[in-house]
């Protein structure tokens, strides 16, 4: 049980190594992408050379980084093979086919217009250039929405049934994947790309001025990422809360543990200081935490929009207990039922089984009704005791509020950059906001990580809700092999990451050195 438990805990630190990584580059890739495509747009109207260099000088920034998130995004797909593939088989019907539709049809088409962008000036019309520009920003979001739509079916499984002659889940019904969850998931890390990108614009560019080198091109740089900064800012916000309202309705354990919540309450308040109690079990009566503060109602809005609504705790939800605004009980599967219905659907199985293997057709068609009536819950099988369908509490928490602070932080960010840009001069005299809007720039990724991690850690123990715990998705291989090339990926992404901000920063400083604006220094 330790080599498994070993096993099944570097395997996840290996993905989540991985999975950090790449999102160091995915956000920037979809937003930079929207800011090139803006800037182009603004040039082919205007018809003004500096808004060609600016374009060029940001698609070159994108470009880097692109590159990078390629080498990264490979890496994680293959892992689903080699570290996951219980997983794989599980659902490779259906988790694979969003993920070849990405690969075959999005990814293709960045490659293709990408091609054009970067190496198309002076070969193709300059309106063809922009429609291959946008097409690469639109390519970029297309291969998110698959990757997200794949994501979002592990914690909302929909659109398919198992088939007990396969021993795999196949599908039923594809447009099923377009869930809630999925809609919403897209558009929350799209427009988060847009607001991550923004920040990126505004830090790079406050260096520009902090230096006194080529001020029009930062300024005007400035503006298209304040805007389309705050837009994705604002968007995001509006997204998130329609994430709150799905989880809430299908991973309430995961929102129960987003707020530290073991007893919930109608009217359910939302902590905005506080420490979680790390010795909290979800059936003792140890406080929940170590002192907070909260704001009444708000989480219930934030669940169900509405005030008075009851939230249930982990307590609560492992007890099966939850309850109407009028306090009536709604729900009774308690957990330790789940775990005998998924007892229940296992024993189904290898009843089925032996059934078909005797050729005894009632007996199928009886185990498979009771395989059937109890599979909602086959994952719980696994679990031996009802915390182990616990999340992490403490990390899901504290991220969950770094993602919300920070959120509010960079609202009223675009907000200043914005009032300092178009107040006469005043940006001018601002050296101060100079070094905020650069140290504001790892801030965002920390914003953006912490996001993803409240989404992932916050689902645990499940690769798919309650159909799948991660103990039951590994591959069969030695730990050994799992700790060595999790060694060896830790140094290769960092040395990855090292080379894309050597790159980046000194490209930067060149530019800045030299005159962006000179319009007689490059035509289309």
């Amino acid at each position: 049980m330790e080599d498994l438990s070993s096993l099944v805990d570097w395997s996840r630190l290996q993905f989540a190594l991985t999975a950090i990584y790449h999102w160091l580059f995915v956000p920037l890739t979809l937003g930079l992408s929207v800011i090139v495509a803006i800037m182009e747009s603004i040039y082919l109207k205007s018809g003004n050379t500096k808004w060609l260099h600016a374009t060029k000088f940001w698609m070159t920034l994108f470009g880097i980084n692109f590159a990078i998130g390629v080498a990264t995004g490979l890496i994680l797909e293959f892992e689903f093979g080699t570290n996951w593939s219980n997983y794989s088989w599980f659902v490779g019907d259906i988790f694979g086919a969003p993920l070849a539709i990405e690969g075959l049809l999005a990814f293709f088409l960045e490659a293709t217009f990408g091609a054009v962008m970067f190496f198309g000036w002076n070969k193709v019309s300059p309106r063809f250039h922009l429609v291959s520009t946008w097409l690469t920003a639109i390519g970029a979001s297309i291969s998110a929405l698959w990757i997200l739509v794949a994501n979002a079916w592990m914690q909302l499984p929909v659109g398919m049934e198992f088939d007990p002659d396969q021993m795999r889940n196949v599908m039923t019904d594809f447009w099923a994947l377009f869930s809630p969850i999925a809609l919403n998931k897209f558009f929350h890390a799209v427009f988060s790309g847009w607001a991550l990108a923004g920040v990126f614009v505004i830090g790079v560019s406050s260096y520009f001025l902090l230096k006194k080198r080529n001020r029009d091109f930062a300024v005007m740089s400035m503006k298209v990422g304040a805007w389309t900064g705050l837009a994705g800012m604002l968007l995001t916000m509006w997204t998130g809360d329609g994430s709150a309202v799905q989880v809430a309705r299908h991973q309430p354990m995961k929102l129960a543990a987003m707020e530290g919540l073991y007893h919930g309450h109608n009217g359910q308040g939302f902590t905005i200081i506080g420490i979680v109690n790390p010795d909290k079990e979800w059936n003792d009566d140890k406080p929940e935490y170590n002192g907070h503060i909260a704001v009444p109602y708000v989480l219930s809005v934030l669940a169900n929009h509405d005030p008075k609504s009851f939230v249930p705790g982990v307590t609560d939800i492992v007890n099966g207990v939850s309850l109407d605004a009028n306090g009536d009980t709604i729900n009774t599967v308690s957990y330790s039922e789940r775990i005998s219905m998924g007892l229940a659907a296992r024993q189904a199985l290898a009843d089925y089984g032996a059934a078909r293997n005797a050729k005894d057709s009632v007996a199928m068609a009886a185990a498979l009704k009771t395989f059937r009536d109890n599979y909602k819950y086959f994952g719980y099988a696994y679990f031996t005791d009802v915390k182990e369908a616990i999340p992490p509490i403490g990390l899901t928490f504290t991220t969950f509020r770094i993602m919300v602070y920070l959120g509010g932080y960079f609202l009223l960010f675009y907000v200043v950059t914005l009032l300092l840009i178009y107040r006469k001069n005043l940006i001018d005299r601002s050296r101060w906001f100079y070094w905020v809007a650069m140290l504001s720039v790892p801030l965002m990724w920390v914003c953006s990580e912490a996001g993803w991690c409240v989404a992932e850690v916050g689902r645990q123990p499940w690769t798919i809700q309650d159909l799948l715990p991660t103990k039951a998705a590994i591959s069969d291989i030695p730990t050994s092999s799992v700790v060595v090339t999790f060694w060896m990926f830790a140094a290769v992404f960092t040395l990855l990451l090292a080379a894309e901000v050597s790159i980046m920063v000194k490209y930067i400083e060149k530019k800045s050195r030299t005159s962006m604006l000179a319009p007689e220094s490059l035509t289309h």
